[in-house]
């Protein structure tokens, strides 16, 4: 890939609005992934350097907030690990299982995740109910969403989000900024394998990284000052977007 001066601004740009969305609702993949794809990148590569990038936008975000008291990563140890390692699992198997059957069921359930959202008028910032203790969660869809992350990757944050204002009664924010948390991991533990073979190209992935960073804060702030008025419509429209841009392909 050449790393002209278009080139450098485009995927920079498009890195940054990712790292909004991301912040917020999850979904920044779908821009950053066509992204460096229209930029010359092999699809193998554009997944790779893909999660160099988002491994700085979801720490950032997780970061953020921390520092504003909405999640403690040093309560979430065990769910970090299996996610890592669940994603790293899934990207080393990505290239001989299968994933056709994958592209029809996941944009089935993102519309579903759409759909929860967007007609629960319960969904805010206040706790619930949990249906499923955070224990259980933590070492079932924990990893499984992990694997998915790297495997395939689309909608990783959407699930987080619905396991954990579904099932474990997490107001929204709450559980957005549990997700970057568990997201990092994911994306951490499949950033070491695409490494390992060779399929990140590293200069645009860090020139990504710095606009993924700035999107990021500028995300998590919109995030923690307007709370579910934001997160849900956006998480919805971001749903819907993903789901049908995975349809047409």
């Amino acid at each position: 890939m050449e790393l002209d001066l278009l080139t450098v601004l485009l995927l920079t740009g498009a890195a940054f609005i990712a790292g909004v969305i991301d912040a917020i609702a999850g979904g920044g993949g779908l821009i950053t992934i066509p992204a460096l794809l229209f930029a010359g990148a092999n699809p193998v590569t554009a997944l790779g350097t893909n999660k160099l990038q988002a491994v700085f936008g979801a720490g950032t975000s997780a970061a953020s907030y921390a520092r504003a008291g909405l999640v403690k990563p040093n309560e979430l140890g065990t769910e970090v690990v299996l996610a890592a390692f669940a994603s790293a699992a899934g990207a080393a198997i990505a290239s001989v299982l299968p994933s056709e059957w994958l592209e029809v069921m996941i944009p089935i359930a993102l519309i579903g995740i759409a759909l929860f959202f967007a007609f629960r008028s319960s969904v805010d910032d206040r706790d619930t109910t949990p249906k499923l203790e955070p224990i259980i969660f933590g070492v079932t869809l924990v990893p499984l969403i992990g694997f998915y992350d790297g495997i395939f990757g689309p909608g990783t944050g959407s699930f987080f989000m619905i396991a954990l204002v579904g099932l474990c009664g997490y107001g929204v924010l709450k559980a957005t900024a549990q997700t970057k948390v568990l997201n990092f991991a994911s994306n951490f533990g499949g950033l070491i394998v695409f490494a390992l073979t060779g399929a990140i190209e590293w200069r645009i992935g860090l020139l990504m990284a710095v606009g993924q960073t700035l999107g990021a804060v500028t995300g998590a702030k919109l995030a923690v000052a307007n709370g579910a008025r934001l997160i849900k419509p956006l998480l919805v429209v971001t749903c819907v977007v993903l789901a049908v841009r995975l349809l047409l392909r």
